[in-house]
């Protein structure tokens, strides 16, 4: 059964850090560009971060570079995002998604998606 699973969220105060865990089964990560989405309350769902097979190249939306980082393990078939230095406007559901083609903007072009962990930024 493909299924992607994604964990790591939960609540932190401004200023903190969280690791978002998306791991794979039934397929191979690293034959998939993985990227994180978020969505939040009564907005539309964004692009946050990609990674392409390989890792030889990698996205970050302007407001998340410099303290997210996007990486792959492929010996645990997984990939994370480490938020740092997070901030209330980080609060969202984020999900993580995989496709064979495109580091893309588009919801569309994913095959796969996770079920969504919550993130929520706040003191």
């Amino acid at each position: 059964q493909v299924q992607l699973v994604e964990s790591g969220g939960g609540l932190v105060q401004p200023g903190g850090s969280l690791r978002l865990s998306c791991a794979a089964s039934g397929f191979t990560l690293d034959y998939y560009v993985i990227a994180w989405f978020r969505q939040a309350p009564g907005k539309e769902r964004e692009r946050v971060s990609c990674i392409m097979q390989g890792d030889e190249y990698t996205y970050y939306k302007d407001s998340v570079k410099g303290r997210f980082t996007i990486s792959r393990d492929n010996a645990k078939n997984t990939v994370y995002l480490q938020m740092n230095s997070l901030k209330p406007e980080d609060t969202a559901v984020y999900y993580c998604a995989a496709n064979r083609r495109l580091c893309s903007g588009s919801a569309s072009v994913y095959e796969y998606w996770g079920q969504g962990t919550q993130v929520t930024v706040s003191s």
